[in-house]
This record gives C-alpha cells, sequence and structure tokens, in this order.
C-alpha cells in the first residue's frame, strides 16, 4: 500500500494533508526530497506502489513498465503534458488533476511579471543592489491591450487583474467560455488578432501536441514593436531562438517566464539577457495554492484507490 509523493512543495513531507493518506493506511515514499526526481530515482521506488502524487516530473513508459501495482497518477495541478496519456491508458492507470487548484497563485505571478517588465523593477533592483543608479523609462498599464492565449480559470483571473488597471483585453482560446464577458473592454478574437493588438501578451495554454511552439518565428514577427511577452505555462510554447532575435533587436521589449523543460535548467544562457525576467516555476509556489492544490490531489487519490478493482 505504497504511494510516491514527488511535488516539491510536498515532498519534504511534514504537510498536514499528507497525513489523510497515513490514516487510510497508505505508506509515503518521497524518492527526492525537497527537489525534482530523476527517472533513475522514479525507477527505484515506482515498483509496489498502488498510487501517484506526482509533480511535473518526466512520466514515461519506461518508468510506467515498472509500475506493476499503479492505479492513479493524481497531480497536484492542472497540467499532465508531463505524463504519457497513451502509455498510462494502456495500462489502465488513472490520471487526476486539481482543476484550478493553483489558478489564484499562477494568476497573480502573470500579473507580477506584467508589472515586473513594464516598470523594469529586477533591473532596477540589480542596479541599486550593485550600488548604480540605472532609470529605465517604463510604461503605464492603463489603455493598453492585453492579449491573452488561453482563457481558462487563469486566464480569465488575469484578464480580471487587467481590466482593474483599466487595460484592454482580447483573448483567444479554441474552446471559449462565451458566458464570460466582465467589461465592455474584453473581447474574444482570433489567435492572429491577439498576436497582432496585445501591448502585453500573456500565455495560459497547454503545449501543442505535435510539441511546436505556439509562438514561433512568425508569431514573434506578427507582434506589436515594443511588447511584453508573459509565460507563466510552460518553456515550449515559445520559440527561444526566435525570441532572442527579436529581444536583440528590440522588437519584443521583455520575456518573462516561470517554467522550464528540465527544473533547474540546464543551460541558463537565454535567462540571463537583461530583458528576460524569469522566476524558478513559483506560480503555485503560496501556501494556498499548495494547499487547494494538495487536498485535490489527496482527494482524487483517495477516491480512485477506493474504488474496487
Amino acid at each position: 500500500m505504497k504511494i510516491i509523493v514527488t511535488p516539491r512543495s510536498l515532498s519534504k513531507g511534514g504537510h498536514p494533508l499528507l497525513a489523510r493518506l497515513i490514516g487510510a493506511g497508505y505508506e509515503l515514499v518521497f524518492p527526492s526530497p525537497g527537489a525534482q526526481p530523476c527517472e533513475a530515482e522514479l525507477l527505484a521506488h515506482i515498483g509496489g506502489a498502488v498510487g501517484y502524487l506526482a509533480g511535473v516530473e518526466k512520466i514515461g513508459a519506461a518508468l510506467l513498465d515498472k509500475a506493476d501495482r499503479l492505479r492513479a497518477i493524481s497531480r497536484n495541478g492542472t497540467g499532465v503534458d508531463n505524463v504519457d496519456l497513451e502509455a498510462a491508458a494502456a495500462r489502465g492507470i488513472r490520471i487526476l488533476r486539481a482543476e484550478g487548484a493553483n489558478a489564484r497563485g499562477v494568476a497573480e505571478l502573470a500579473f507580477g511579471h506584467i508589472l515586473a517588465a513594464a516598470r523594469s523593477i529586477p533591473q532596477a533592483d540589480a542596479g541599486i543592489k550593485a550600488g548604480q543608479w540605472i532609470r529605465e523609462k517604463g510604461f503605464e498599464l492603463e489603455g493598453r491591450t492585453l492579449g491573452l492565449i488561453g482563457c481558462g480559470k487563469i486566464g480569465r483571473l488575469v484578464a480580471r487583474f487587467a481590466l482593474a488597471f483599466d487595460m484592454n483585453v482580447l483573448a483567444y482560446d479554441p474552446f471559449p467560455d462565451r458566458s464570460f464577458c466582465p467589461s465592455p473592454a474584453f473581447a474574444l478574437a482570433a489567435f492572429a488578432e491577439v498576436i497582432e493588438a496585445a501591448d502585453v501578451l500573456s500565455l495560459h495554454c497547454p503545449p501543442q501536441k505535435d510539441g511546436s511552439a505556439v509562438l514561433g518565428t512568425a508569431q514573434i514577427a506578427a507582434l506589436k514593436k515594443g511588447a511584453l511577452v508573459v509565460n507563466t505555462a510552460r518553456q515550449g510554447l515559445v520559440d527561444e531562438a526566435a525570441m532572442a532575435a527579436a529581444i536583440e533587436r528590440g522588437a519584443v521589449r521583455a520575456y518573462t517566464m516561470d517554467a522550464f523543460d528540465h527544473e533547474p535548467p540546464t543551460e541558463w544562457d537565454f535567462v540571463q539577457r537583461p530583458s528576460v525576467i524569469a522566476t524558478p516555476h513559483i506560480g503555485g509556489f503560496t501556501d494556498e495554492s499548495i494547499d487547494r492544490a494538495t487536498a485535490a490531489a489527496v482527494n482524487n487519490l483517495l477516491a480512485a484507490l477506493a474504488e474496487p478493482l
């Protein structure tokens, strides 16, 4: 009755909500306390596990081949692009998501990125700490257009924040909720229209199935000159070579990101550019988001494991 626990916010143990799993008779195993586990660490512990409370680490077919008793993988977030869904389905392993649990945390961070980029806050702080008086002219958000790629729970919160700053909001979503219309300053639009109109573009969508970038060379070229691009979703949504080139020629004012394919990243050159603002995947790393996501993930896992075989 073993459950693997890997989210970095939980894998040091001690979160009170994990006690529910222990109380239900399960043994909790932490392959890599406080860090994202590698495949070797997971392979060493997955055998015999009936449940898996998972973070963003890669869960591929080779790992699932060793999961001889695994019945359910419960994410403490919404994204499941790190899981080989076909391999899981072939083995009868259920995939469970904590829908919307970290939406507030991610949305607030995204808007924090917008403000940081608009006013060059990280650069100003770094200059002061280095004993330098460097002032970069910023711009105000009032009357500017926020473009959203993805208007689910996170995107809708970011839209509300932008409207409170007197911005206009254009949103693209392939499955839009047309009942969401919080203001006359909000509108749904086609993907290309959002890209071309945005002074600030914020990404809140899953990766494309073929792995290609949502913002490739053509899309980045279509952005307004001096646009801000905010990516708190997935690193692979943006073609970083094309983005680097756009930053170098001044076409994009700033690019911000919060998630990496490998965490910590194995390559740092891109994020060391002055016009790139990066945070270490902290969107859902708040007390409130962790508690909501953990409660949902634990509830989902207990319910799935309670079902008869």
